[in-house]
């Protein structure tokens, strides 16, 4: 398959994604439009294609690990990491995790909340995919680095099924090596 044709079939593949989106309304809170990817993982083509897009473009990032943020990152960062042939590192919310954690505030479009990730997630000079379901106003994200960073490993990059572009999410993660599949652009109107 050459560029072109590659071209081609993401952006049909993109398409068939962004079908799949689900809008609910006044979700989790009023005013917010949330962008359901439940249809997409249910879908068996869409959610290998979406896992086979991720790991495809990691291919060559030398990743040792892929760390997965809570909770629809978990499903989609799973296989990506065995598709790398990568350890699977769960970020998740405060508390939920049973050893010695490092923990991260952050802001969202809707409220504050905390992460964390085993203190040993990961290897000092590792080199470490992210991947989460949404890219937002980058809160959650860019707490995810920060917490992968303080163990003195490397965000390579990072990758999402949607973002969100009129929540400018990607201006927290400056300089960052973004993928994202489904990119609502800065004009559309909801949320996350």
């Amino acid at each position: 398959m050459d560029a072109e044709q590659y071209r081609e079939a993401v952006e049909q593949r993109t398409g068939r994604w962004q079908g799949l989106v689900r809008d609910i309304p006044d979700f989790p809170s009023p005013g917010v439009v949330f962008k359901d990817i439940t249809p997409v993982l249910a879908d068996p083509g869409a959610f290998s294609g979406a896992v086979d897009e991720l790991a495809e473009w990691s291919l060559g990032r030398d990743v040792d690990a892929v760390v997965g943020i809570e909770a629809r990152g978990f499903i989609l960062a799973a296989p990506v990491a065995y598709r790398l042939g990568a350890g699977f590192v769960p970020v998740r919310k405060a508390g939920k995790l049973p050893w010695s954690v490092e923990q991260e505030g952050y802001s969202l479009e809707y409220g504050t909340d905390r992460l964390e990730i085993h203190a040993d997630g990961v290897a000092p000079g590792s080199r470490v995919l992210v991947i989460d379901d949404v890219l937002a106003t980058g809160g959650t994200a860019a707490a995810s680095v920060r917490l992968v960073e303080r163990l003195g490993a490397e965000v390579v990059a990072l990758g999402f099924v949607i973002e969100l572009g009129f929540l400018a999410g990607r201006s927290r993660l400056d300089g960052r090596d973004i993928r994202s599949l489904i990119i609502y652009p800065p004009e559309e109107a909801g949320g996350a």
